[in-house]
């Protein structure tokens, strides 16, 4: 008599079914195409509205405090040339006996970033609970009609 000999290991099929795993992508993939648009909108936000109806206006009034970034980093405090260093000194001096506690920064397009931070560092600083940063709107031309062709009709 013999012994029957089985051999269960090599009918083991090792290969994975990644059909369930397609399916569960590609429904993720759904969703999320789906949701994206929906997660990039927002509720605006008028803080014009929020605590006074024109605070930039106030950036035109005669007694305002404006700190202006040049090009070359040169920075003013009013029509003072003032280094970056003393800028917190001048501006707590100016706002020791003042109710209203805001300032202006403005700065040219090509100033470099950096400038602009050390500014509003230095304005913070001084202890300044409104900080403004103005901007200018560019006027924008109309776009000149197109050349007629050399040697025309």
């Amino acid at each position: 008599m013999s012994l029957a000999k089985r051999n269960e290991g090599a009918n083991v099929n090792s290969d994975i079914n990644v059909t369930p795993m397609v399916d569960v992508m590609l429904v993720l993939l759904i969703i999320f195409m789906v949701i994206t648009p929906m997660l990039q909108k927002g509720v605006s936000v008028d803080m014009a509205k929020v605590n006074n109806p024109t605070p930039m206006a106030d950036a035109d009034k005669e007694d305002a405090l404006l700190v202006s970034v040049m090009r070359d980093g040169t920075v003013y405090f009013g029509t003072d040339k003032v280094p970056v260093d003393s800028l917190t000194g001048k501006v707590k001096d100016r706002l020791a006996n003042r109710a209203d506690k805001r300032v202006y920064v403005k700065a040219d397009a090509r100033t470099h970033f950096g400038n602009v931070v050390q500014v509003v560092d230095s304005v913070r600083a001084a202890g300044v609970d409104d900080l403004g940063l103005l901007t200018e709107q560019r006027k924008s031309t109309p776009n000149p009609p197109p050349a007629s062709p050399a040697g025309g009709q």
